[in-house]
Formats: structure tokens, C-alpha cells, sequence
């Protein structure tokens, strides 16, 4: 079970993680039960994958595909955004941090998962975002 408590508007929310999979989740909001059920978007969106790297963790909603595509660079837990390190056109490079997100009171280092040009950025200095969650989008 995962913990964590989330500042909304000046409320606190207490929200435990029991289960999660592809269509529901059981969660706990200040003590009261919860069976959620996701609903999928019309676009195909993969399952976040963790890579456990010291200080830098990236998720990709789909891989580089020679070329033109774009991926997303998703947040791999929940957080607050305390910087972005990037803008919309700027090229970067894969492993070059373009966001750093504040978790459990630890800063994380979202990093490029490829080479490419900022397309758009999704998230605002300050923002809380939750796991999975697009922050920029890479082209």
C-alpha cells in the first residue's frame, strides 16, 4: 500500500494506494474506501515503466521511433513542480534534466528520454502532479 498527502486548494488529503491496474484502482481518501475505475483515453497510452536510476527517473508514453514522433516525459510520482528547465523549441538531449519535481521531500530530476525539440510543455512551475502524469512532450 502506498501513502502519500496531498495540499489541495489548502485542504489535506490523506490518500492510500491499495491496488492499481490498467481499469480500477482501490484507494483510501481520509479513511473513507474508494473503487475507482480508470477510463481509457482515445489515444493508446503504454503503462508507466520505472527505471531506477540514482536521482533521474523518466517514464515514456511510447518509444523513439526513427524520426518523427513525439513521446511524452511522464512524472514517475507524484509531486510538485519546482522547476522546468526547458522551453517550448529549445533542443535537447537525452539524460539533460527538463524538470525537477519535489516527492516525499526529495528533489527528483525529470530528465529527456531522447534527443529531440521541446514540443510542448504540459505542467507549471508549482503545480502538483500525480504519477503518470505528461509533464513536456518531446518531437
Amino acid at each position: 500500500m502506498k501513502n502519500f498527502k496531498y495540499k489541495i486548494n489548502g485542504n489535506v488529503y490523506e490518500v492510500a494506494i491499495d491496488s492499481i491496474d490498467d481499469t480500477n484502482a482501490k484507494v483510501e481518501v481520509n479513511g473513507v474506501a474508494y473503487d475507482v475505475i480508470i477510463e481509457q483515453t482515445e489515444q493508446k497510452v503504454s503503462k508507466p515503466v520505472r527505471r531506477a536510476v540514482q536521482s533521474a527517473q523518466t517514464t515514456t508514453s511510447a518509444p523513439s521511433q526513427g524520426g518523427g514522433s513525439a513521446s511524452n516525459v511522464k512524472s514517475p510520482l507524484p509531486g510538485i513542480i519546482l522547476d522546468i528547465n526547458c522551453s517550448v523549441g529549445e533542443s535537447v538531449s537525452k539524460g539533460q534534466q527538463v524538470i525537477l519535481l519535489e516527492a516525499m521531500k526529495m528533489e527528483n530530476a525529470i530528465n529527456a528520454d531522447r534527443d529531440g525539440v521541446i514540443k510542448e510543455i504540459k505542467v507549471t512551475k508549482g503545480e502538483t502532479v500525480l504519477e503518470g502524469a505528461a509533464l513536456v512532450v518531446i518531437g
